[in-house]
């Protein structure tokens, strides 16, 4: 049986599927790894059916696969939550931190933003500062 390459660039194919994330060409995402054995299935030769072992062994790779992306989202979930009670704990509290020219500022944490880059506090006089290494927080 021949198959191309779910990566290769030349072949054609009737059926249009998209996705909207963004994946590495030298990875195999969930779907795609579930479209490769379907298409298997599909175009195995009726005389030489695939081997019921290599089926349960691909079955048990799609429910490892299906089980760690899972685990990703409850851990991604864990971590905004851990995120969300340590910026808590950073409104009210007095931080220090020097920028890249040399100034060292200080004022007291009003609000914190969590972005996908991190956390961003604001301190009371407007000033924007990226909680992580430098960032001194004391006792107000």
């Amino acid at each position: 049986m021949n198959v191309t390459s779910a990566t290769d660039s030349t072949s054609k194919s009737s059926s249009s599927t998209s996705s909207t994330t963004s994946t590495s060409s030298n990875s195999v995402d969930y779907n795609t790894f579930l479209q490769l054995l379907v298409a298997e299935m599909k175009n195995q030769d009726p005389t030489n059916p695939m081997d019921t072992s290599q089926y349960m062994s691909q079955f048990a790779q799609l429910s490892t696969v299906e089980q760690a992306m899972q685990t990703n989202t409850k851990l991604d979930a864990l971590l905004s939550s851990q995120s969300l009670s340590q910026a808590d704990g950073l409104i009210g509290k007095t931080v220090s931190f020097t920028d890249a020219t040399g100034a060292t500022f200080s004022g007291k944490v009003k609000s914190i933003s969590i972005n996908s880059d991190g956390s961003v506090a604001t301190l009371e006089n407007g000033t924007k500062v990226a909680v992580g290494p430098g960032l001194t927080i004391s006792q107000s």
